[in-house]
């Protein structure tokens, strides 16, 4: 089982990706575009990644300039090329 604050620190990276690509989780939800399910999910999936340490790196990179792509090991790329394009996931 993952524990609380695994959880919490997915949940922040899966945030500051979302900011980072300029896609509004809450108002993506609002929209019907986004289920709270399908995001708790995407925390979930965050939580296997092999390589936080590098996805870390690439926010910060990319703090404050914004960025059009998630990085190739983000393990939720597809949910946010998604809901980039006004599309449902």
């Amino acid at each position: 089982m993952t524990d609380t604050i695994t959880i919490k620190h997915h949940a922040d990276l899966v945030d500051r990706m979302a900011d980072t690509l300029g896609v509004d989780l809450e108002e993506k939800i609002l929209e019907g575009l986004l289920d709270p399910c399908t995001l708790s999910d995407a925390v979930l999936r965050c939580t296997g990644c092999s390589d936080t340490e590098g996805c870390e790196l690439w926010l910060n990179a990319n703090r404050g300039v914004g960025a059009s792509a998630a990085p190739i090991m983000c393990r939720n790329a597809t949910m946010f090329e998604f809901l980039s394009k006004g599309k449902p996931v």
